[in-house]
């Protein structure tokens, strides 16, 4: 779609008039409608608030003229998993694990690879083609490219360490040494829990990146160990398979 039939069907879908979509993004009706007109397209910091107002990327608004990969780990980028930036708006160069918050979740690219393997090994990809695959592709991304230029000098990696810390302190029976923690979307690690009341809780936002990583159990069986966590609570959690039957060990604030 062009720009003005983009324009067109997110503003319907919000059910907004041309004046009230004006009245949002600090511009006239006028222009609004020689937009949809396709007479005139926004300038780019009437594009950025277009984007945080519908929650999707410029090169989206601008018929997705850009095929957009992940510039850390090579994965096709869609509106839906992009990254976002402190401010919150949407970041067209990451996916959501590899940046959440302003934040880069990976300073070290054979850990990025290791979390990679596991999720494209298929029945007609072997972790050795997977792996090959990675090491010639992540070398040549931006991120891994400037890495001396973008990355914090390691404090999101002491932050890791300090909670990979706090969570093996505490001891929870049963559980295994943690070694690391990987980013995680919420919306793929947000089980339910039922209380003591009956009442079926999450604790998660499902658009959140946090930190966690899966155990298996020390006493055998079925049954995993699911660690989560963040700058402001720490939760341990086990389940069966594909994260059935869901029951919470701990949730600590920090």
């Amino acid at each position: 779609m062009d720009t003005k039939e983009v324009l067109y069907e997110l503003r319907m879908r919000k059910g907004l008039s041309q004046s009230e979509l004006a009245d949002k993004v600090f511009v006239t009706r006028q222009a609004v409608s020689r937009w949809e007109k396709g007479e005139t397209v926004p300038n780019t910091e009437t594009l950025k608030l277009l984007s945080n107002l519908f929650n999707v990327s410029i090169n989206t608004l601008l018929g997705s003229p850009k095929k957009l990969i992940c510039q850390c780990c090579g994965m096709p980028l869609e509106d839906e998993i992009l990254g976002r930036d402190k401010d919150g708006s949407l970041n067209e160069n990451y996916c959501k694990w590899c940046y959440a918050d302003g934040t880069y979740t990976y300073s070290n690219m054979d850990d990025l690879i290791e979390v990679c393997v596991k999720n494209m090994v298929n029945d007609n990809v072997s972790e050795g083609q997977v792996r090959a695959y990675l090491e010639l592709l992540l070398p040549t991304l931006d991120y891994w490219k400037k890495y001396d230029e973008l990355s914090d000098d390691g404090q999101f990696e002491e932050f890791k360490e300090q909670l990979i810390k706090e969570i093996n302190d505490l001891h929870i029976e049963g559980m295994p040494k943690l070694e690391k923690l990987n980013a995680l979307v919420g919306q793929f690690v947000n089980l339910p829990y039922r209380l003591p009341s009956g009442a079926d809780v999450k604790f998660l936002n499902d658009g959140t990146t946090y930190l966690g990583n899966q155990l298996e159990s020390e006493f055998g069986g079925d049954r995993c160990f699911g660690v989560l966590a963040n700058m402001d609570f720490i939760l341990i959690s086990t389940y069966e398979k594909d994260g059935k039957n869901p029951e919470l060990v701990l949730y600590k604030k920090r």
